[in-house]
């Protein structure tokens, strides 16, 4: 599914309507280039779940725990690391529950990813030729909901 994204309020605003609507456990692979939107689109996220801390791209903190909403939001960054660096991080702890919450976990540059889990919304952001985004979603293992025909 493709969404078309005029701009950066329209990506916060598909990023709410995922947080309103995404369960726990929900995990999103968020990739594309730099300034694409991700952590635009993970912000999105957090107002939607009522976070009310500010979200802020975790690229030297690589984890970013906020657990005062409707769920816990898990945003993490894989900007820097390499791929044996990212296995060393065990991040199937934060979809599977075992350490923490079970939350809404986003990963930013997941493509970085040697292993992914089984279940995942793959979202792919795009530079459009006037300013414009747009969201390629891709379920795996998953179902998009109608909600986000709505955007």
């Amino acid at each position: 599914m493709k969404i078309f994204l005029a701009d950066a309020q329209a990506t916060l605003r598909l990023g709410m309507t995922l947080g309103q609507n995404l369960s726990v456990g929900s995990v999103i692979l968020l990739e594309g280039d730099l300034g694409a939107g991700k952590t635009t689109l993970v912000q999105g996220i957090g107002q939607g779940l009522a976070i009310s801390e500010p979200i802020v791209s975790p690229t030297f903190t690589l984890i970013n725990e906020y657990t005062e909403g409707r769920l816990p939001l898990y945003h993490l960054d894989l900007y820097r690391l390499e791929p044996q660096e990212v296995l060393a991080l065990n991040l199937e702890t934060y979809w599977e529950g075992l350490e923490v919450m079970p939350g809404i976990v986003a990963i930013e540059w997941a493509e970085r990813m040697p292993c992914k889990p089984h279940v995942y919304l793959n979202v792919h952001l795009t530079y459009g030729d006037e300013g414009d985004r747009q969201a390629e979603i891709i379920p795996f293992n998953c179902v998009i909901s109608e909600f986000i025909t709505t955007i």
